[in-house]
């Protein structure tokens, strides 16, 4: 995030991208252009602005003549970009582990341990979220696949989201670093056969932990399944 003030309109551009991408504006919440105003201090204009750029984004619906509200989830999308990542990330790790030196590997001992440490103490859940995302990066900028990481990380809206509903309503955080432990153990055994399923489990984790709520408590964030 950039250094701009609160009631700029990049300031409030990047505030309500964060909210939303951290669940604070649940899927579905309608915004006030007239809240909005009185919130920042702002008039009409630079409001309208920041929602055309947050529509432009896939984080806003704007419908005339009623009203803007927070983009819905796409549970198909969802899917498709975790089959997306499991296929990327399964070829990348195991590069990662052919290219894998004893100082990378500490840094992903050392991601992990943050992780760990994080747990003990208060915490937000974005920051375990940017930990997640941090260790992550770490194959795909040592196998120079930065292009791939950035492309995941500007196209998966939904997937986000997603991911902060699952670290948030779960709060099954011991078992996502469990999981970081094992992978952890495969690149030092250089043990590629297991990539690929640890991936598969890593990916598609959310979806399991959530389990039936994604179709009751949470029924309203997501968009109405075609059948």
């Amino acid at each position: 995030m950039g250094n701009f003030p609160p009631n700029s309109s990049q300031g409030i551009y990047e505030t309500l991208q964060r909210e939303i991408l951290d669940l604070q504006l649940k899927p579905g919440q309608q915004l006030s252009e007239n809240e909005l105003c009185t919130r920042f201090g702002v008039s009409r204009t630079p409001v309208r602005s920041v929602l055309q750029r947050l529509k432009e984004a896939g984080l806003v619906d704007v419908v005339p003549y009623k009203g803007t509200s927070v983009t819905l989830l796409s549970m198909d999308e969802i899917q498709q970009r975790i089959y997306m990542r499991v296929a990327i990330e399964s070829m990348v790790l195991r590069d990662f582990i052919d290219c894998c030196t004893p100082i990378l590997l500490e840094k992903v001992r050392y991601i992990i341990r943050k992780q760990t440490v994080l747990l003990e103490n208060d915490f937000d859940s974005s920051q375990f979220y940017q930990l997640d995302s941090q260790l992550h990066e770490v194959w795909f900028r040592t196998t120079h696949k930065e292009l791939l990481w950035q492309t995941i990380q500007k196209s998966q809206v939904n997937y986000t989201r997603f991911r902060m509903l699952d670290i948030v309503a779960v709060q099954n955080y011991r078992e996502i670093v469990a999981e970081h432990q094992e992978l952890f153990e495969i690149i030092e055994s250089k043990n590629k056969d297991a990539v690929e399923s640890w991936v598969k489990k890593h990916m598609y984790g959310g979806i399991y932990r959530l389990g039936d709520r994604i179709h009751t408590e949470f029924k309203e964030y997501f968009q109405p399944e075609n059948h």
